[in-house]
């Protein structure tokens, strides 16, 4: 359809002021806060660059959405402080949703399930969660794992013995000094299948709920949900998300 001299230049800067407008996912890189000490989930390679299940599913999402990423190493303790701030604008780290957390901030939908794993040296008396009531217990600060065991035993109780991260609380049961980690699934396997010779043994105790990670973002920022979840409804109809799947947990 022809368009008058006027009509056409008015249909021009609309158009301009539309692609101009601030906030666009597609004209946005988005900052993204990762613990990157979380393998298979998020850690740094040799370039100090984050890798893992969590970035490549992030990754994929962005491609299939329309927006990009820029993944930056932050630490766990803090890190859903940065949505708040705006000096980040995703968390993806293995984040558990929880009705906790919902209330502070908001998530996508689950991409990923999870559960709790006990971890016990070869030689451990320990074969269920509840007998850990009078052992030294290793958890990373804040987790779920945390917070199981805070009710199990109490939040205060001085048999928690707490850390950054996940693999320093399995280095220290390595060293013998607790008996036991509570821990995300995904994060125990990886960490015991890269450590054979030290022959950990895993508890998968019944008492322990299904988990689901999601994407959080700033509370309220309902566009941002929307094309993480537009993305990630992409890559599962498609196969990506099961490509990748595959590649960390084989299958």
């Amino acid at each position: 359809m022809k368009l008058t001299t006027s009509a056409l230049f008015a249909a021009l800067a609309v158009a301009s002021l539309f692609a101009a407008t601030p906030g666009r996912a597609a004209d946005k890189t988005f900052q993204v806060a990762t613990d990157a000490a979380y393998a298979p989930f998020e850690s740094l390679n040799d370039r100090q660059q984050a890798v893992g299940f969590d970035i490549d599913v992030l990754s994929a999402v962005a491609a299939k959405a329309g927006f990009k990423v820029k993944f930056i190493n932050t630490p766990w303790e803090g890190i859903f402080a940065t949505l708040s701030t705006g000096d980040r604008d995703i968390v993806a780290s293995a984040v558990t949703i929880t009705p906790e957390r919902k209330q502070t901030m908001d998530f996508s939908d689950p991409y990923f399930e999870a559960k709790q794993l006990i971890a016990v040296g070869p030689g451990s008396k320990i074969t269920k969660f509840a007998d850990l009531k009078t052992r030294k217990i290793g958890v990373q600060t804040g987790t779920t794992g945390d917070e199981v065991v805070q009710k199990l035993v109490g939040k205060t109780n001085p048999n928690i013995k707490r850390f950054e991260s996940t693999p320093l609380a399995l280095k220290e049961l390595l060293n013998g000094g607790v008996d036991a980690v509570v821990a995300d699934n995904g994060v125990v396997v990886n960490f015991i299948t890269n450590n054979k010779s030290e022959k950990l043994k895993v508890i998968d105790d019944s008492s322990f709920a299904k988990e689901y990670y999601g994407f959080a973002v700033k509370k309220g920022n309902k566009e941002m949900l929307q094309q993480i979840n537009k993305g990630l409804a992409a890559i599962k109809a498609d196969g990506s998300y099961d490509a990748i799947y595959k590649k960390y947990f084989g299958k």
